[in-house]
């Protein structure tokens, strides 16, 4: 079978920022493959970027199972090419660390650490007989400062954070880009009802993060912006 052109592959793109980067990779022209567990959310993305005329693909997946990635990162090689992964699918609890349940916990590392690793793992070999590749991780301001209520959460984007450090060490003779996005408070879905209303134009928006997404994928110099830091202006909350 004759594929297509390269290919972005973005998880988590049935809301917030991975919505939004699908969007915005599709408006640049870019062949975007979407996954999540929320089926209808990503139907109701393509529906709403056909009206311009733009389109993406849609591959369910469940990145907290190895299995699942595998079977995805099999499916979506067969139609094309893959030049970049956006790892943003995640999930948190907003709870004390004495108050999260032992699932919550495994919810979270599962899907917010062991969900990216799993995705990378499976890429890696295509990435390397390519001869290159652009993996962007989608972290948090909580790599960077202290939030209470979001041990497991921080925990998550923290061992992320440990694992692409190494990754990028290892890969660089590959040609293979390993950037870190770290974003602070934004608006998304992730973040309780009341504190979005309250607070939201204090926030990052999504499109804003996307925006940084695409144009440090679309740096194909030699160089490599290896970690972004973007946070609202008035601060965090």
């Amino acid at each position: 079978m004759a594929k297509d052109k390269a290919a972005i592959w973005i998880t988590g793109a049935s809301s917030g920022i991975g919505r939004a980067a699908a969007s915005e990779f599709a408006r640049v022209g870019s062949k975007v493959f979407v996954s999540a567990r929320r089926v209808t959310e990503l139907e109701r993305l393509s529906k709403e970027l056909k009206k311009d005329k733009l389109s993406v693909e849609i591959y369910p997946c469940n990145v907290a199972s190895s299995a699942n990635v595998d079977q995805t990162v099999k499916k979506i090689l067969a139609e094309s090419d893959i030049d970049c992964l956006v790892n943003n699918a995640g999930i948190t609890s907003w709870k004390l660390a004495e108050e999260n349940s032992t699932n919550e916990i495994d919810d979270v590392i599962n899907t917010n650490l062991l969900g990216s690793i799993y995705t990378i793992k499976y890429l890696l070999p295509h990435f390397i007989e390519r001869g290159g590749g652009t993996i962007i991780n989608i972290l948090s301001i909580v790599t960077k400062k202290i939030f209470t209520n979001s041990s497991a959460y921080a925990a998550s984007k923290m061992g992320l954070l440990g694992y692409s450090n190494v990754l990028r060490e290892e890969v660089r003779k590959h040609k293979i880009r390993v950037i870190n996005v770290i974003p602070g408070t934004t608006e998304t879905p992730m973040w309780p009802a009341a504190v979005r209303e309250e607070h939201s134009e204090r926030m990052l928006n999504p499109e804003e993060i996307a925006r940084v997404i695409v144009s440090a994928y679309l740096e194909k110099s030699s160089m490599v912006t290896e970690e972004i830091l973007v946070r609202p202006i008035e601060g965090d909350l």
